[in-house]
Formats: structure tokens, sequence, C-alpha cells
């Protein structure tokens, strides 16, 4: 299943996208795509209806796939021809470091460069979404706590992050540095989450054009490794890193400026597209 969320910004309601590609709307059934409704149980419900009862909405925006995230979770340097640009040694465990939800938006929205900016970076990630609590799980067992994947956006403002005093944090946590969606692609729909195409794209030319095949410490091992530390509950969003092609790792290194349009996706996940605009 393909789930999204669809409306103003604080008034998304819950959809579904059916077969034909149309948007179907979930409210009568489920109160958000968050918390029991994306629970194996939950989302086993929804499985249950046919879509095309259900009533089509018009789209004027997509807003996050999950509501109620409580952790952003990331995973640095996790994708060893990603280390290999940024001069970096693949880790010998996963790097983590936390994004905050304030940066949560939507696929389409527009992202804003934060006063004092001057190195902002673009990273695409696949994002996996939580859908029960999981803590002390083996890694075997973990993909039983998985809902499903997402494309996620990880904006970056390397100054910030590394020049900057302190940890990441701080250059990814900006507002709008998290677009998340458009969809909330269910774990039967993804055969191998460690076999997408992943790709962006900045004013229309190519810069990452890669594949999660290069990730590291893959889905399974991150979520059980994550819930050795902390226990992960529904709607957290983990995003597992980025192949090749950052900013940053060019010669000479490239940043995002006013006015710069990023698209971005991965196979069967969708796609998004931002503007980037200047936060004043």
């Amino acid at each position: 299943m393909k789930l999204m969320r669809v409306g103003p910004l604080g008034q998304e309601k819950p959809a579904i996208l059916d077969k034909d590609g149309k948007v179907r709307d979930l409210s009568a059934h489920v109160n958000d795509i968050s918390g029991d409704a994306i629970s194996p149980e939950g989302l086993a419900k929804i499985a249950a209806i046919d879509p095309t009862s259900l009533p089509e909405v018009a789209v004027d925006r997509i807003g996050a796939c999950v509501a109620g995230t409580g952790k952003f979770i990331c995973i640095g340097l996790n994708y060893s021809d990603h280390a290999a640009e940024t001069g970096a040694a693949v880790p010998p465990e996963p790097v983590i470091f936390m994004k905050a939800t304030s940066a949560i938006c939507g696929p389409n929205d527009d992202v804003l460069i934060p006063r004092g900016s001057e190195k902002t970076d673009w990273e695409v990630e696949l994002g996996v979404v939580i859908g029960k609590t999981a803590k002390y799980v083996s890694e075997a067992d973990a993909m039983d706590y998985v809902a499903g994947y997402c494309v996620s956006h990880d904006v970056s403002e390397r100054a910030f992050q590394t020049e900057r005093s302190g940890q990441w944090t701080k250059g990814k946590s900006c507002d709008t540095f998290g677009p998340i969606g458009p969809w909330l692609v269910t774990k039967d729909e993804i055969a191998n989450p460690h076999d997408l195409k992943m790709w962006l794209s900045v004013n229309g030319k190519m810069m990452q054009d890669g594949s999660s095949k290069t990730m590291v410490y893959g889905v399974a091992h991150v979520v059980s490794y994550l819930s050795q530390f902390m226990s992960l509950h529904p709607g957290d969003v983990i995003s597992t890193g980025t192949p090749p092609g950052v900013g940053l790792g060019m010669k000479p290194p490239q940043f995002l400026k006013v006015g710069d349009v990023v698209e971005l996706g991965i196979e069967g996940l969708g796609t998004q597209k931002q503007t980037f605009k200047a936060d004043v």
C-alpha cells in the first residue's frame, strides 16, 4: 500500500493511493497515518478496505507521509561510496545523529535556507518508518517492527554541521530540512530495500545517481542496533544514509542557493521536488 497525508499544513487527512493513481480519503477509517494505524494490525485493517469504495480526494498539497514522529534518527556515512567521496573511513558501527522533528515537512514544500547559511547541501536517503515499539530486538526479528519506507531528503548545512563546535544535529535540524514522502510504502511492496535506484538533481542536473546496494549497515541491522540504545516507537523515522554526489564531495564543493530547485526520488517510493528559499 501507498499511504499518504494530504491537505494544508496542520490539517492533513489520511489517504491511500489506489492502483490507478487516484488519492482516496481514509479519514472514515483512521485518524491519521500514525500510531496504531501503522501497526501490523492497523495496516492489515487498511489493507482489507477496497480503495475504490473510498471518496476521491483533490490534492492541493501532500504532507509528510507519517504523523506523530517522536524521533527522527539519521545514520551517517552509511554508504561506502559516499564515505569515500567525503574522505572518511567506513565507521566500525553505525554513526547515529538526530534530526529535530520540527524539520519535518511535506515532499514538495519549499525548503528554507537558514540565516547565515553558506553551505546548504542535499542528500537523498531511504527512510524507514517504525510500526510498533522496538526495544532490544534481534536483527533476525527487526523487520517485524518496520511499517514501511519513504523518500527522505536529509538537507544539511555543512558549516553548521562540521565547522561549529559540537554535534552534527544543528546542521541537520533547521526548519524544513526534513521532507519525507510522498508516500509511506508498506514493506510488502518493496522486495529488497537494499537494491533500489536513488537519484537527485539540482536545477535539472543529475547530482546523485546511486543505489541502496552500497549501504553498509542494512535496514534490519540498523533497526536492531538502534533498539539496543533507545526504544523505537510507531511513527519514528530512520534516515539511513546517502549515496555519493553530495555538494560537499564535489571539487570544488557546490552548495544550494535561493531559487534552486531540487528533485529526488527512490525506485518504488515516489519523488519529491523542492524550491529553496531564504528563511527571513
